[in-house]
């Protein structure tokens, strides 16, 4: 009996490591949209984000949103081309609206809605989801979707504030990281742009204490310029 409890134990123990292991594997590879960190503070980073470009969708529900879009990176696009999927995931609900106008580009006789960032509010009836696409596309290199229900969009050059945390994005632990973000910026007189929203950058299998998650809000740059 206790050689089989000492097999049992080996194996879970193998497999843990496995796992971990993944996680590390996942942590170091995926790319990541680039940004210039400003400040940090209170648990809290200042970071400017250059202008991006996103392929963006409008869903019931998530996993509706994300099936969509992972479709559109393996091949549903006009040039049938596979795109590499950036970190992180951006999702927003149509009840927070942004400060950054909406434009149309025209491009190839198809209309392509340039917007601000996608974000998150699980009260909502529907989700906007969105994969940030590799730095190497452009608003006029990204291959177009076949789906019309899949859009590219076009986010501006912005300053975000953020705050990080692990384990699962459940709601009670977004609104309590979120209003700990809040009480940061108000203590430093950073003004606020919208409501904010949660920042995924791993896959479904990242171990939770391994993962990385992140409340942020677009907010006025300091005066300083930092």
């Amino acid at each position: 009996m206790r050689s089989l409890t000492k097999a049992v134990l080996g194996i879970l123990g193998g497999l843990f490591t496995l796992w971990v292991g993944w996680g590390v594997y996942d942590s170091r590879t995926i790319e990541r949209v680039p940004y210039e960190p400003l400040e940090k503070f209170d648990g809290v980073e200042l970071r400017r984000y250059p202008r991006t470009v996103l392929v963006e969708t409008t869903a019931a529900d998530s996993g509706t949103a994300f099936r969509r879009l992972f479709r559109y990176i393996t091949g549903a696009n006009e040039e049938s081309e596979t795109v590499a999927m950036t970190a992180p995931v951006t999702t927003r609900s149509e009840a927070i609206s942004t400060t950054a106008p909406v434009r149309t580009l025209r491009r190839e006789g198809a209309a392509v809605p340039m917007t601000a960032p996608v974000r998150t509010d699980r009260e909502a009836e529907t989700v906007t989801m969105a994969f940030y696409l590799p730095p190497t596309y452009t608003a006029e290199t990204a291959p177009v979707p076949t789906d019309p229900d899949v859009r590219l969009v076009v986010e501006p050059s912005r300053t975000v504030a953020v705050g990080r945390f692990s384990w699962y994005a459940t709601d009670d632990r977004i609104e309590r990281e979120r209003q700990r973000l809040f009480a940061a910026l108000d203590e430093r007189g950073i003004e606020r742009r919208g409501q904010g929203a949660v920042l995924q950058y791993n896959d479904p299998w990242m171990p939770p204490f391994m993962r990385r998650n992140e409340v942020s809000v677009p907010v006025e740059e300091p005066a300083s310029g930092a």
